[in-house]
This record gives structure tokens, sequence and C-alpha cells, in this order.
């Protein structure tokens, strides 16, 4: 799907009804997105995942062409004409989530609905009377090294690491579930080189957070308690900030989506879906 002269994104859609579109985090593809949450989404919804630019089949372009983020959440509306949608509930995570909350100030009108989690509302960093606390500096650390060579074991080990650390602590970790997970994601994109680009890309626009208060949008904000980047009270933060929202918790979800999560957040999503359009009817 073109979304601009020199960015073309991969998309795939499952299930009828209404359209509902899966944000996913930054460099992430959107094959991260685990196939059994997008199967029990897709009994009710029209489930769209993508891969944002610089990752998955999409165009690695940016040292060629670069782009500020707030070009990820216009490439949603774009990829939503291409597929036909007028109007869509979308779900994001992590980068994602700040995605869908520039639409929600950008392009209210083609949203049903919106659900957010393991993200910080926008502008928050910079509210320092909010007291938010910041990544894990463990986290920190390994980012310093996510575009670092490595031979193709490396890689996959330092990926599963990734997602150890991501996981928390109160779940146990799987690390066969994920090693099969970053197995598809290289086989799905083609090479197991690490984009880096939405950590260079400009943050320009993402400072908006005052403006939230008058969303009129339906928002569900999903809290990660076990979330190592956006720990609580990030979550409470964002339910408080926007205008239109309500907050539910995922027992033990951290910023991974491991098979014991994904159950509870697709029936989170699906009960505030069938909500909103319970009323609409």
């Amino acid at each position: 799907m073109p979304v601009s002269p020199d960015y073309t994104l991969w998309a795939e859609e499952q299930g009828a009804g209404s359209a509902l579109v899966l944000v996913m985090g930054a460099n992430a593809s959107g094959v991260t997105w685990p196939d059994e949450l997008v199967a029990r989404l897709a009994a009710r919804h029209r489930v769209i995942r993508y891969d944002h630019r610089d990752t998955g089949r999409s165009t690695w372009a940016f040292d060629e062409h670069p782009y500020p983020l707030t070009d990820l959440a216009a490439d949603v509306v774009k990829l939503m004409d291409g597929l036909g949608i007028d109007r869509a509930h979308v779900v994001g995570m992590s980068l994602g989530g700040t995605l869908v909350q520039v639409l929600l100030l950008e392009h209210p009108e083609r949203l049903l609905s919106a659900t957010v989690f393991a993200t910080a509302a926008l502008g928050a960093w910079l509210d320092e009377s909010a007291g938010l606390p910041g990544p894990q500096p463990e986290l920190l650390e390994l980012w310093e090294h996510l575009g670092d060579e490595r031979g193709p074991e490396a890689e996959l080990a330092f990926r599963v690491n990734h997602w150890r650390m991501l996981n928390g602590r109160a779940l146990s970790f799987d690390p066969a579930e994920f090693e099969r997970l970053e197995r598809r994601i290289i086989e799905h994109t083609g090479h197991d080189r690490s984009s880096t680009a939405h950590a260079r890309a400009a943050q320009d626009g993402l400072d908006r957070g005052p403006e939230l208060a008058a969303v009129q949008v339906p928002v569900l904000v999903v809290e990660a308690p076990e979330d190592p980047i956006n720990p609580p009270p990030h979550a409470r933060y964002i339910a408080d900030t926007i205008g239109n929202a309500r907050l539910v918790t995922v027992p033990g979800m951290g910023h991974a989506l491991s098979g014991p999560v994904t159950g509870p957040l697709a029936d989170a999503v699906l009960s505030f879906t069938a909500e909103i359009e319970e009323q609409k009817n």
C-alpha cells in the first residue's frame, strides 16, 4: 500500500465486521502481533495489521528519505483510505499507542474507538510534576546496542534476551515462544538486520498532552503493571489526561505479548469495542 512517493506498506487482514487496525511499536513488524490475538479479535472484527515504514516487508529507506514519527500516524489514515475503511477501532502498543493519541487529535472522525497500552501520554516526559518513572536502566543500556552488527544466531539471542527483559517478572518467560516469534519475523522480513529508524526519527509534534483533555472518541487504556518501559502510574496518567478514557488492568502484563496475556488482552478489547458498537446502535 503506497503511503508516500518513497514508502509502500505491507498489510494483511483477517476476519469480517467493523474494522480494527493494530498499530505496533517502534521498529517492530506487524507480525509481532501474536496470531492468537489476531484470531481472537478477527472473530468479531475485520482486523488489519501492517508493517511500519522501515520494518518487515514495508520499504526500508530512512537514510535516504527520513521522516518524523508523526508520519507514521498519518500512514494509518492512508492505509485505511487504501483499504476503503471510513472508520475503525484502533489498538496501539508502545509507540503505536503514541501514534494512536496523535490520531485522536488529528483524525478523530476516522476512529470508532481507541485502545492504548504499554505506552506514555503525549508530552508526559516533559511534565516533571507528574513524577513518572522512566525505562529501567538495563534496558537503556541494551538499547545502545540495537543497531550493532551481529551474526544470525547472535542476533536471535539478542532479541530473545530483549523480550525477556520486556516481559517483566510477574509471568514466566518462555524463550522458545519468543525465539519462534523472532524466527517468523526474520523470515517475514527477509533478513535479520535490526531497524533503528524510529529511534532516529524526529519527534516534532508529539508534545500535545494538554490537547488530549478535549478528546471525545471513547478510549480504553490497558495498564501493563509489569511494563519496564512505561511502568505504573503511566497508564493511570494517560487515563486521567484523555478526556473520554477508562482504565483496565491485565494482571502480570509487561511490554511483551506472551501467551498468558493474549487472552485477557483480547477479552478487554472485544468487551470495549462491543460496548461502543452497542451504544451506537
